[in-house]
């Protein structure tokens, strides 16, 4: 029997932030709505409804000193560390970005070099062959850069590709914007290696789509919603009632659509690693998927959830949470070796992106 050629991950690694940013330091806020007025209703209870919807108490923010491009390297060397590979080796490094570098005393967009243009100088890798790039996909980015680099991988071009998520949207966040409160920093990476197998392991399937001609403006940039602000800088703006609808309308067929293309099914499935920007709406994108199998009771500890603590940092939700479970430190979180994984991702675009894993 011929062997086919699959994309598994041999290392990970990921960076969080030290700084840590409660929930009460927004109480000092002046927060104001899309049309400008200054919101009546009490921080104590701004604060309060947004720790119900998103279970967000605190999140990460990167040190002053860093940008994007420093945290991906920290993130690079920790799954190159647990990998035991050679850097030179590799034949791909992909970062997964929205923003670029942002300095903290000059909060405005650098991507150029690339990001993984300066992380590879940063790894000190002297070959010439393992190219760098970067991309911008929304916080789906890294997702979608492992499907990229499954690709290099499968076609026979490429034998061992570096896929990054990394972001500081803490730079990009209007101070006048509740928001605000959802966004935070972090990098996440995995190295993806080639194995022949007679049967399917590592990445089995995956399934984007891109739903533009409706919803591409449900995330944008756009000037502070204070009109006294100081300048014109640009922040991340969000229509949260409808990009909640969207999110609740789409995954959960795209994440079905996905699992049964790969013929796992779904009792198969052990983990659901999901982007996390709201704790509620990944609850009912859950429970829609299993809904849609006609399953009423999902399992115990099958959907981890970081949010709490980190709060949302968009490419590198999903590759930090799967570096915490691969080196023990979630709590009730285990991946065994021939467990099936679904990554999951939604975000500017709209884009959405789900891939059915086997752990090798």
């Amino acid at each position: 029997m011929n062997k086919s050629i699959f994309s598994i991950i041999t290392g990970t690694g990921s960076y969080i932030p030290t700084k840590v940013v409660k929930n009460e330091k927004f109480l000092e806020n002046k927060f104001f709505n899309s049309s400008g007025e200054r919101i009546a209703k009490k921080n104590e209870d701004i604060v309060e409804k947004f720790l119900q919807i998103t279970e967000i108490e605190e999140r990460r923010y990167v040190e002053d000193k860093y940008v994007a491009s420093d945290i991906a390297y920290f993130a690079a060397l920790d799954a190159l560390n647990s990998s035991n590979i050679d850097k030179e080796t590799l034949d791909y490094i992909i970062v997964a970005h929205n923003f670029g570098d942002v300095k903290k005393s000059n909060p405005k967009t650098d991507i150029v070099p690339t990001l993984a243009s300066r992380v590879k100088h940063k790894l000190e890798i002297v070959n010439p062959y393992c190219v760098a790039y970067d991309l911008p996909f929304g916080c789906p980015g890294w997702i979608q850069a492992v499907i990229q680099a499954n690709y290099y991988i499968k076609s026979g071009d490429a034998k061992r590709v570096l896929v990054i998520g990394a972001e500081t949207l803490s730079r990009i966040a209007d101070p006048h914007d509740i928001d605000r409160m959802l966004y935070s920093d972090g990098a996440g990476a995995a190295i993806l290696e080639a194995v022949e197998s007679n049967t399917p392991v590592g990445i089995i399937t995956h399934i984007t789509r891109s739903d533009t001609f409706e919803h591409s403006n449900l995330l944008r940039m756009d000037v502070s919603y204070n009109p006294d602000y100081i300048n014109d800088n640009l922040f991340l703006k969000m229509n949260g009632r409808k990009l909640y609808e969207y999110a609740l309308n789409t995954v959960p067929q795209v994440v079905k659509d996905c699992i049964d293309k790969s013929g796992v099914g779904l009792s198969n499935i052990k983990k659901v690693l999901i982007h996390q920007a709201n704790a509620k709406m990944d609850y009912a994108i859950l429970s829609r998927v299993f809904k849609l199998y006609a399953v009423t009771e999902i399992p115990e500890n099958i959907m981890p959830m970081t949010i709490a603590k980190f709060g949302n940092n968009s490419v590198a939700t999903v590759p930090i949470l799967y570096d915490l479970i691969q080196k023990h430190k979630l709590e009730n979180q285990v991946i065994e070796r021939g467990d099936h994984l679904v990554f999951a991702s939604v975000g500017a675009g709209m884009n959405v992106n789900v891939i059915v894993y086997k752990q090798p």
